[in-house]
């Protein structure tokens, strides 16, 4: 056997070593399950379930009764590459982030041959303002693209135990997905209907009945304190539907 060939048995010897090494330290260390995870291995651990009932009725207010109510889910750091790297593309070849501006915005304004949206209006739901939209480098913040029900929250409600690819589904859903006042999205962060809520007094309801339709969407659950926002947020307009669910 030539010295070559004894080399390349011994590194091979030594990767296979080490990758018994690694799942032997995967299953005695719960910890690992963080660190493998955002290598790509398997998050799905058994003592959560996704349970969910079926709704009767699409208003937010029942719809709400069905998700299961859970604390956080904590055995696993977040990370947003979990969900996405980038902006995904829509069948007419614009990312996602474009056709959400394109969605929201009023007297849109594209910039030249390709479907960048350069200017507009936005109505912002989250404070009620007026908001003229203006591609560039110190302008555009100030219309943002928010993530209705927070990754960070979807994640510690479910999320973590979602495929890579039913994750990526929630970061781009256009139900997921507001162009939104920069300075208010920046405000509200991570943050659940416990401890944040829009300022804007009209859009209150809208807001918690989109959260809950994500939430219902993807199977993902709400702490007892988000439920009790949420049900206090609904009595004011029991007739709120759901946004883009079917029975």
């Amino acid at each position: 056997m030539s010295r070559l060939t004894r080399y390349q048995t011994r590194r091979i010897g030594a990767v296979i070593i080490a990758a018994l090494a690694f799942g032997v330290f995967i299953l005695l260390n719960p910890k690992a399950y963080e660190y493998a995870s955002q290598l790509g291995f398997s998050d799905n651990l058994p003592d959560y379930k996704l349970e969910q009932t079926k709704a009767d009725s699409l208003l937010a207010k029942d719809v709400l009764e069905n998700l299961a109510v859970k604390d956080k889910y904590t055995e696993q750091k977040y990370y947003r590459k979990a969900f996405y790297d980038s902006w995904g593309m829509t069948a007419n070849g614009c990312n996602t982030r474009e056709a959400i501006l394109a969605r929201d915005l009023e007297d849109v304004e594209y910039k030249a041959g390709s479907c960048k949206v350069q200017a507009g209006m936005l109505n912002d739901p989250y404070t009620g303002k007026t908001i003229q939209f203006e591609r560039g480098q110190d302008t555009s913040s100030a219309v943002q693209i928010d993530h209705v029900v927070a990754l960070s929250n979807a994640w510690a409600s479910g999320a973590a135990l979602l495929t890579k690819e039913q994750r990526y589904e929630v970061s781009q859903d256009p139900l997921n997905l507001l162009a939104v006042d920069g300075p208010a999205n920046q405000e509200k962060s991570d943050q659940a209907a416990d401890t944040w809520l829009p300022s804007n007094e009209a859009f209150k309801c809208q807001y918690v009945a989109r959260q809950i339709s994500v939430k219902y969407k993807y199977k993902l659950w709400v702490t007892p304190a988000e439920k009790l926002a949420m049900q206090k947020v609904l009595a004011d307009c029991p007739d709120e539907p759901t946004r883009g669910l079917e029975n």
